[in-house]
């Protein structure tokens, strides 16, 4: 396939060639960014949503801007640099020094405080286990906080869709590491 023809695929949506080409062809490229841009870790899968939502938009314009001047692979590395250097540092917010346990949806459900105190104790264990500090933001400002999904995505730079992808993949996630937890006690 030529550049131009993914580039037309990608823009006409083609789900082979648009999987292939984020989690396969490009793979190693977007490895390397992201070691190069973040000084944190970041999940591959939403740093290429996050990137192909960035493409799509307004009708791919982007996408449409290939010229073949270069590969679509140095192209792409250009456009993906500039955009998450500029992003980086809106990857998630780690201004916020609020713990669990000054959230106000759990305060709210205080019926017995030791049982509680333990509870919030171990959800913010669960939350230290999760190598992905976004997903601990948007569960802790979505879930506990009860803050609006528009809120939190102007908080963290995406739309409303990406903060819903974020959340199932941050639920799964928890989930993984929950499961984990609960092995290692039985044993």
């Amino acid at each position: 396939m030529t550049d131009q023809q993914i580039i037309d695929a990608l823009i006409a949506r083609d789900e082979q060639v648009t999987k292939q080409f984020f989690f396969g062809s490009c793979r190693p490229l977007f490895l390397s960014i992201i070691r190069y841009v973040f000084s944190y870790e970041v999940d591959y899968d939403e740093f290429v949503n996050e990137f192909y939502l960035y493409l799509m938009e307004n009708d791919a314009h982007r996408l449409r801007k290939f010229q073949g001047r270069s590969t679509i692979y140095q192209w792409i590395k250009v456009i993906a640099i500039r955009y998450f250097i500029l992003k980086r540092d809106n990857m998630i917010d780690t201004k916020s020094k609020e713990t669990l346990l000054d959230s106000p949806v759990l305060q709210k459900r205080v019926v017995d405080a030791e049982p509680m105190q333990t509870a919030k104790i171990d959800i913010e264990h669960l939350f230290s286990l999760m190598p992905n500090r976004r997903y601990v933001y948007v569960l802790r400002r979505l879930i506990l906080q009860g803050a609006e999904p528009k809120v939190v995505a102007e908080e963290i730079g995406t739309n409303v869709d990406n903060v819903y992808n974020i959340k199932k993949r941050a639920l799964a996630a928890l989930t993984d590491i929950v499961f984990k937890e609960v092995e290692k006690y039985e044993k």
